[in-house]
């Protein structure tokens, strides 16, 4: 391949790759500061209804609130804490599972609401919206399910590692521009392993994405819809849905009440969700969870995020069919 065609792929994804170091540090340094400082009982207090049952350590929660804020940030503490060995891989996993509906809350203020809802009006707009905050639920209380029957051997044990990993008798003596300072090398040391990683494998997919024909992976559009009984309408939107929420949305609003009725609509809709996954795992899913965790563990989270959602997607789109 030309140096004429990589150069612009590379200044394309830098903007990106910055935006994400940028919230992963944010995350890393809020991890091994509240740790260092002790705020994980203080931060994670609320959160122990979730992380209590999963058997889950009080760094879990802070990492959940995060989540809440910035699901970049939140990952990239959960990934701190699973190199500092406060969590293992088993813990880890589990611990994503519980995020997934404190990520989605996220987008309810910065794209559902002030763009989603406007586009579908109030009733379907509701109705989707519902429908993924029930799915991201679903798969959140899977999470803990997970946690309290994976983790059971691990019940009573979960807070210990807050002492073990966190500051030591030593560090009581250490002043807090110490300890901001320690976190903040800690965090510059995590970056500088990461941020190469991610940037080259940004650099690889999204070559790959401009030279692969993508449209090939929404084939399976036509049978599925078929599968469920949707309208033969529902084809091109689910297609459109797979590359561009927005745009898929904007294709189906006209419809509604003509073509499909509000339930078909939104059915379609998360249709669109599951094609959507064979195209954003390469385009997104790849780059940032091999970027923060590495291609081994991050296929892991992959594979558990894209199964969950799935099923709970099936399992929403066959109650709104029925």
């Amino acid at each position: 391949m030309q140096p004429s065609a990589v150069l612009p792929v590379v200044f394309d994804v830098l903007p990106r790759v910055a935006r994400i170091s940028l919230y992963i540090a944010v995350g890393v340094f809020a991890a091994n500061l509240v740790v260092s400082l002790g705020l994980v009982e203080r931060i994670a207090g609320l959160s122990r209804y979730l992380t209590g049952p999963a058997n889950l350590p009080d760094e879990v929660g802070t990492a959940i609130v995060t989540t809440a804020a910035s699901t970049t940030a939140g990952y990239g503490m959960l990934a701190e804490f699973r190199e500092s060995g406060a969590l293992d891989d088993r813990e880890t996993l589990i611990a994503v599972t519980i995020n997934t509906f404190f990520g989605f809350v996220q987008h309810i203020f910065t794209f559902y609401w002030p763009v989603l809802i406007p586009i579908l009006g109030m009733e379907v707009g509701l109705l989707y919206v519902g429908a993924r905050a029930a799915i991201a639920l679903a798969i959140t209380v899977t999470g803990v399910a997970a946690g309290a029957l994976l983790l059971s051997d691990r019940a009573g044990s979960a807070t210990a590692s807050v002492e073990t990993d966190g500051a030591g008798d030593d560090d009581n003596d250490q002043t807090k521009s110490e300890l901001v300072e320690e976190a903040a090398r800690k965090t510059w040391d995590k970056l500088r392993r990461l941020v190469p990683r991610l940037a080259v494998v940004y650099v690889l997919v999204t070559l790959l994405v401009r030279t692969t024909d993508l449209d090939a992976l929404t084939a399976f559009a036509d049978p599925l819809a078929t599968l469920v009984g949707l309208p033969g309408a529902a084809v091109p939107v689910i297609a459109v849905f797979a590359f561009d929420t927005t745009a898929g949305a904007a294709t189906i609003a006209p419809l509604v009440g003509e073509t499909f009725t509000p339930t078909q609509a939104v059915a379609t809709m998360l249709l669109g969700g599951i094609v959507s996954f064979t195209v954003s795992t390469f385009k997104r899913s790849i780059p940032f969870q091999y970027g923060i965790w590495g291609p081994s563990f991050g296929s892991k989270v992959i594979l558990v995020n894209t199964s969950l959602k799935i099923v709970f997607i099936a399992l929403a789109v066959a109650l709104l069919v029925a």
